[in-house]
This record gives C-alpha cells, sequence and structure tokens, in this order.
C-alpha cells in the first residue's frame, strides 16, 4: 500500500503504466512487452500488428498458459477475448478487429532454441550491480558484457538434470533439482536453477536455501586439521549427546574407533559433532562451532548460519552456488575464489571499461597448502571406495562430498576435479520428503553425467594430495575411441584477452 502511494504521487498513470509494460513476466524467459515482442514475433513492439498486439496484451493474464510458442490455440483464444474487450469497451468497432480475427498472429518456432535463462538472470543481476562501480564518468548505460559460461556444458547439465528427473523423479518423489558448474578461478560456467525456467522463474541454484546434510561436514574436517587433528587421527564412533540431542548415523549404527578419514568416506555423523566438542575444548561445543563457521566464511559461506547443536551435520542452509564455489578451495591449495559471471565489460565502442583478472577479487589464501592437499585426498576416498561411487569419472582425479538431510528433503552432492567444481542439488519446493533420495544416487550420477561432458578435449589437471588413477588399458583405450564419433564436440577455450582484443579489430575494420 505504501509502495502503491508512492509510485501514484511521483508518477503519471502512463509512467506507471510503463513500467508495468517494461517489466511484467511475458512467458518463454522475456520481461516487457517489447522483449516478448521480439521473442514471439521477431519485432519490435513498436512494428506489432493488432492480432500480434492483442496476443501479446493476451499473456498478461497467465504468461507461462498463454505463451504461443507453448500453446498456440489457448494464446490465440485468448487474444480473440481481448479483441471482444476492446470491442465491449468501444476503442474499436467489430470491423476494425475483423482482420485481425481471420488473420491471428503466428509465433516464430523457437521450439530447438535452448537459453540458459537461469544463468543470463544471475549475470545481469551481478552486472547491475558492477555498474554501480563504475566511475561517474561512464555515462552511458549500453555495454558489451563477456561472460564465463561454457555453452557445452550449459546443454550438458540441463540434459542430465532433465534426463534424470524424467527416468526416476516419479520412483524417487523429486520434482526438482540445481547445479552450478565452474572453473577454479571462480568463474562461472552453467548453471541451472530448476527444471523448467518457462514454468518457474525462481532461481534454485542461488536463491533457494536448503540443508547441505554431510555434505558440509568437509568444513567440519578442515577446522579439525587446521587445530592439530591429522587425516590418519582416531575418534571413538559412539554415543554423543549435547544437551537432549543425541545425533544418529545413517543405519544407526556404530563404528567404534575409526580414522577421520574412514568417518568422512562413510559419511559417520557422531564424528564431526564429537569434534565440534573437542574444538571447543574448555569452552564447549559452542565455541567449537564457532570456529566450525568462521571456516566456512573464509571458504565463502555467506548465507545465515545459525549456531545449533547440529550445524556439524549440515542443519543449517546454503545456496548450491557459495557451496560449489567454496569447495574449489580445496583443488586450489587452500585459496578460495569468489562465483563470478563476468569476465569483460566493453563500452559500444569497444573501449575496456572493467576486466575481472584487472579489476574483480583476487584469490584469497584461507588455508595451508597441506590442510587443502589432506582434505582433497579425505575426500577423493568419499568418490572412490564412500557414498559416492557412482560419481567416479574414467581417467580423472575427483573428490567431493555427498549430503543426505533429515526425511530425505535435500540430496547433494558437490565435487571437484583439477580443472572444475560442480554442486548438484535434488528435491521439491514445497519441503516434501523425497521418497529415500540420497546424495549418492541421483546426484552424484548427474555430477558424473555433467563432468564428463566438461571434460571433453579439456587438458587434465591433478588435484595435489589426490593420486591420480590408473590409466585404461588397451582395451578401454580403443573402445572410448571408437565411442568418441559419436561423442558431443569439445567445448571451445574460454576467450583470452588478446582474443577478444583481435575480435574487436576485426568488428571495427568490418564497420569502416
Amino acid at each position: 500500500a505504501f509502495l502503491a502511494i508512492w509510485l501514484e504521487t511521483r508518477l503519471t498513470k502512463n509512467e506507471i503504466l510503463k513500467l508495468y509494460l517494461d517489466r511484467a513476466y511475458m512467458g518463454g524467459g522475456t520481461f516487457g512487452v517489447d522483449g516478448a515482442a521480439h521473442f514471439y514475433f521477431n519485432k519490435s513492439v513498436r512494428d506489432v500488428n493488432l492480432a500480434e498486439a492483442a496476443m501479446l496484451a493476451g499473456l498478461f493474464k497467465a504468461p507461462t498458459k498463454y505463451a504461443p510458442h507453448v500453446n498456440l490455440p489457448a494464446a490465440r483464444a485468448r487474444a480473440n477475448q481481448v479483441l471482444d474487450n476492446m470491442v465491449d469497451a468501444g476503442f474499436m468497432t467489430e470491423g476494425q478487429v475483423f482482420g485481425a480475427r481471420r488473420n491471428p498472429a503466428t509465433a516464430v518456432d523457437r521450439r530447438d532454441e535452448n537459453s540458459p535463462n537461469y544463468y543470463l538472470d544471475w549475470a545481469f543481476d551481478e552486472m547491475r550491480k558492477l555498474v554501480d562501480t563504475f566511475p561517474k564518468s561512464y555515462t552511458e548505460r549500453v555495454f558489451v558484457v563477456r561472460t564465463t559460461i561454457d555453452m557445452n556444458v550449459q546443454h550438458a547439465a540441463e540434459e542430465a538434470i532433465e534426463n534424470q528427473l524424467r527416468q526416476f523423479g516419479r520412483d524417487y518423489h523429486a520434482t526438482q533439482a540445481a547445479t552450478v558448474v565452474a572453473d577454479l578461478d571462480g568463474g562461472i560456467r552453467a548453471m541451472v536453477g530448476g527444471r523448467d525456467y518457462g514454468a518457474s522463474q525462481f532461481n534454485r541454484a542461488t536463491d533457494a536455501m536448503r540443508q547441505p546434510g554431510s555434505s558440509f561436514k568437509p568444513y567440519v574436517y578442515t577446522t579439525a586439521l587446521l587445530n592439530g587433528f591429522k587425516p590418519t587421527s582416531t575418534i571413538v564412533d559412539g554415543p554423543v549427546c549435547i544437551g537432549n540431542w543425541c545425533p544418529q548415523n545413517y543405519g544407526h549404527s556404530y563404528s567404534g574407533t575409526v580414522t577421520l578419514t574412514q568417518a568422512l568416506t562413510r559419511s559417520i555423523n557422531v564424528v564431526p559433532v564429537k569434534l565440534s566438542i573437542a574444538l571447543g575444548g574448555k569452552g564447549g561445543p559452542k565455541a567449537g562451532r564457532a570456529k566450525i563457521v568462521e571456516v566456512a566464511r573464509k571458504f565463502g559461506i555467506v548465507t545465515p548460519l545459525p549456531d545449533t547443536p547440529s550445524l556439524p551435520i549440515g542443519a543449517d542452509a546454503v545456496d548450491v552456488l557459495e557451496h560449489a564455489v567454496a569447495y574449489a578451495t580445496f583443488p586450489n591449495k587452500g585459496k578460495a575464489v569468489t562465483p563470478h559471471a563476468i569476465l569483460e565489460v566493453r563500452t559500444g565502442a569497444g573501449d575496456l571499461v572493467w576486466r575481472y583478472d584487472r579489476d574483480g577479487p583476487k584469490p584469497r589464501q584461507i588455508i595451508p597448502p597441506s590442510v587443502a592437499a589432506d582434505m582433497a585426498m579425505m575426500m577423493s576416498h568419499v568418490v572412490s571406495e564412500g557414498t559416492a561411487r557412482r560419481a567416479i569419472l574414467d581417467g580423472i582425479p575427483a573428490a567431493g562430498k555427498t549430503g543426505t538431510t533429515n526425511n530425505y528433503r535435500d540430496a547433494w552432492f558437490v565435487g571437484y576435479t583439477g580443472n572444475f567444481v560442480c554442486g548438484v542439488w535434488y528435491g521439491n519446493d514445497d519441503y516434501s520428503p523425497t521418497n529415500r533420495l540420497t546424495g549418492g544416487s541421483l546426484p552424484a550420477q548427474t555430477w558424473h553425467d555433467i563432468m564428463t561432458a566438461a571434460h571433453r578435449g579439456v587438458e587434465i589437471k591433478d588435484i595435489a594430495g589426490v593420486a591420480a588413477p590408473a590409466k585404461p588399458t588397451a582395451a578401454a583405450a580403443a573402445k572410448m575411441a571408437a565411442s568418441e564419433d559419436d561423442a558431443t564436440p569439445a567445448p571451445p577455450p574460454v576467450l583470452t584477452k588478446r582474443g577478444a582484443d583481435i575480435l574487436l579489430r576485426v568488428e571495427k575494420m568490418l564497420d569502416e
């Protein structure tokens, strides 16, 4: 009510209407009537005819339901209703709308087009914040932006999620998923914020707060290693209580004395809780949890982490983007990076305004390289012999951690190689439980499929602390070579600054 009065006192009716027409969602991932006109009819809204204008006006009631590229008969029926309303209101006569009824609008066929809308929404928000930091001497508001996206990886991520949900979503009672793929500099190569952008523009990769479960434990074990523990240190997996809360392991059993590596590999819940108690010393468990939160913050977790006894086993919510990129600290030898979509910004004339490697935040050394290597070694066992065996990549060293929350509401796998980091989440928007979906099933399998595509044509890098996997046998190599004829093309390398400059010079020569 306050905002309505504020708008009413400061803007005219036409200005308010223009704001609405420029910003309303119009289906197909478009916002505003001009964007919708370009998307549906491949022309400016200034050039649409009466039939097309009626179809656009009909979208406001239910943009997804009446989108012509989704349901053309419904869109035409709705447009016809708009024309009826125009006649009834006296704005037009029946004779004037006769031609539009006789020749209804037809939308451009975009069924084969696949725009990375979740990624673009997030990149646009990042760019909008970035513009506010530019010197005031830049008065123009039109920029040419180069982003970090790799469309081959993006398509592979979308396809992997859709395939898994189509095949197994009903059995597991899982309806949504999200994933983020990033390079080790923090550049986001792919982002999927949900199954269908047309049905829901809510980005589950950046805006959904979900419990990470056991995928939060690497921050706990890192804190332990920073405070004198070692991967071979032993701890008793047995009953423990903090007040009236007593955590249980997945199988409701205990394993006795285990090393930290074994506890992480088998995702034992009791051990990180006992570590939080030990880390607190005389200050008690609360002091131990404060140390864990401090380490998570350094990794890049910015979402609120309320102090609860169950924090060490992932009871506090995070989002997929920050959680995935935080894991890049391990293969980065202890350096944390900032997730970003923008590599370079230029004016319309080609003048460089901003460049990430020059003006963006630099990597931060937050843990010693030796601790990062120890953690990578421990987490590699999760993939090779623990809960994430479905994530094993042929000939590529990998490490990560699964996560499954109470009542199976959230299932995660976050992992990395020497080249990329990727986080995958499955669950339901209404927070309803899945049918015993764990991080080692669909999330790990999806991660495997995405990362297999991401590493095609890429020089494989080692992870400090993780032994390189055995090379494939001659027979396996021959089989792999035979299958490459049907493989997805290798992803193009990210355009370098020199390459971008050359392309801009060529463009200017062509213009001249």
